[in-house]
This record gives structure tokens, sequence and C-alpha cells, in this order.
């Protein structure tokens, strides 16, 4: 399961996600997405986990939870909708 995970704070690395989803199971990947030009943080980021009844574990006890002084959104990614407006 692609799960999402919002309102980051900008100095959270990788390697932090990834330990705090490893305690509901296996993560198989975790990407914080940066902006191209400046390499900051955008503040929100993606794990993979491969057990869906661990995702659903994950993502219920860690929504809303605070991490760096900021309450975090988790949730089931949603597909990317294609930006028709240009």
């Amino acid at each position: 399961m692609n799960i999402y995970v919002g309102n980051l704070s900008f100095k959270i690395e990788e390697s932090e996600l990834s330990k705090l989803f490893e305690k509901y199971g296996e993560v198989s990947s975790v990407k914080i997405i940066t902006d191209k030009y400046s390499g900051r943080s955008k503040g929100f980021g993606f794990v993979v986990m491969d057990n869906d009844e661990e995702a659903k574990n994950a993502i219920g006890e860690l929504n809303g939870t605070e991490i760096d002084s900021r309450e975090i959104v988790v949730n089931e990614a949603r597909p990317r909708r294609e930006n028709f407006s240009r």
C-alpha cells in the first residue's frame, strides 16, 4: 500500500520516517518530496508497505500524531490527478 504522509517538518529525513513506520511492519520504500530547484522538502512524502494490514494499522495509529511539533496527516495515497488547466 502506498501511504501519503503530510504536514511533515521540513527537517525530517527519510530514515526517520522509515523508522517511524517500521514499528508497524516492513517498509518497502520511503520518499520525501522535494522542490526540484532548491532541494528543500515540500512537507510531504510517501511510504510503501507491502502488507495492507500493517499499513492500515500504521495509518490508524499515526494519523494525527505530533512529530517535531507538527500534527501529521497519514492516509492511503490516492492516484495522482492530471492537471488539465494549462
